[in-house]
C-alpha cells in the first residue's frame, strides 16, 4: 500500500474480529438519475412490491436479518478516471435500491440464493431495473456490526482496484479519519466469496445517525481530500459511496 500522508502517532482504528456471518447483497439501478430527485412511480411501485419478498426472507431459519435500502445521495468518492479506463470490464456503481441479507454463515448465504423466495425477489427487481448486481459475501473486517434497528443514514461504498489486495489495507488505513472526524459508529467490510463477481473487490457497509454527523466534514475538511481521497488515488482505488435510507418492511 502506498502511504501519502503518514499519520504519525495516530493509532489505526481498533477492529473487532470478523463476525463469521454470510451476506447476500442484491443491488439494482432503477431510476438512472441522481437519487436526490424524487423516486419515479415505477420505483415506488417496485419498493412496495419487494417489501413482502424481503419480509418473507426474514422467516428463513438461517437468516439473521434482511433489509431494504433506497438511495438518497451519492457522497464524494474517488476514481472516475480509473473506472473510465476500465469501462470495458467494470461498470460504475449507480445502485439506487439494495437488499442486504445476513445469514448465520457464508454457506447459508450461498444456499439462500438458490431458494424460490430469493429467486422471486431477483425476478421482480430484474423486470424493473436497468441493471442488477448480486453477490454472496463474507465479513472480512469490521469496526462493529451495522445497527439496522435505528433511524440512520446508511452507506454502501463499492470499492474497485486493479490490485484487489490493496483494498482492505487502504480501507483500514483511512478508517481512522472517519472515526476521528465523523464519529463513525460502525462499519462492516464485505468481500465477495470465491467464484462471485468481482466488479467491486470489497463493499463497505456503515451508518451514521444523520447527515450532520459526517457530510459537512466530507465537504469542508481539507484533510478529507489530502488524506482519504489522496490515499485512494495513490493506490489506484475507486471508491463509489452511495447513501441510503432503510425502507420499513
Amino acid at each position: 500500500m502506498t502511504i501519502v500522508m503518514p499519520r504519525g502517532d495516530v493509532e489505526p482504528v481498533v477492529l473487532q474480529e470478523p463476525n463469521g456471518s454470510g451476506y447476500v447483497l442484491l443491488a439494482a439501478t432503477v431510476d438512472d438519475r441522481p437519487p436526490v430527485a424524487p423516486n419515479s412511480r415505477r420505483k415506488r411501485a417496485l419498493l412496495d412490491e419487494i417489501r413482502a419478498d424481503v419480509r418473507a426472507l426474514r422467516q428463513s431459519p438461517d437468516v439473521i436479518e434482511a433489509d431494504l435500502f433506497d438511495a438518497v445521495l451519492v457522497a464524494p468518492g474517488m476514481g472516475r478516471e480509473l473506472l473510465r479506463r476500465r469501462a470495458a470490464t467494470v461498470t460504475p456503481a449507480r445502485f439506487d435500491v439494495v437488499v442486504l441479507v445476513r445469514t448465520t454463515d457464508p454457506q447459508s448465504a450461498v444456499a439462500l440464493r438458490a431458494g424460490s423466495g430469493y429467486r422471486q425477489l431477483v425476478e421482480r427487481m430484474s423486470a424493473t431495473a436497468t441493471r442488477t448486481y448480486e453477490i454472496a459475501a463474507r465479513n472480512v473486517r469490521r469496526i462493529a456490526d451495522v445497527d439496522h434497528g435505528r433511524p440512520s443514514v446508511f452507506l454502501f461504498n463499492f470499492f474497485y482496484a486493479d490490485d484487489p489486495a490493496r483494498l482492505v489495507p487502504v480501507w483500514h488505513y483511512t478508517a481512522r479519519w472517519f472515526v476521528d472526524h465523523t464519529a463513525l459508529p460502525d462499519s462492516t467490510v464485505l468481500e465477495p466469496m470465491a467464484g462471485e463477481p468481482t466488479d467491486y473487490g470489497i463493499i463497505n457497509h456503515a451508518s451514521w445517525p444523520n447527515f450532520r454527523t459526517f457530510l459537512p466534514h466530507l465537504a469542508l475538511r481539507p484533510s478529507f481530500r489530502r488524506f482519504v481521497l489522496a490515499t485512494f488515488a495513490a493506490n489506484n482505488v475507486a471508491a463509489q459511496p452511495i447513501l441510503y435510507r432503510r425502507v420499513p418492511i
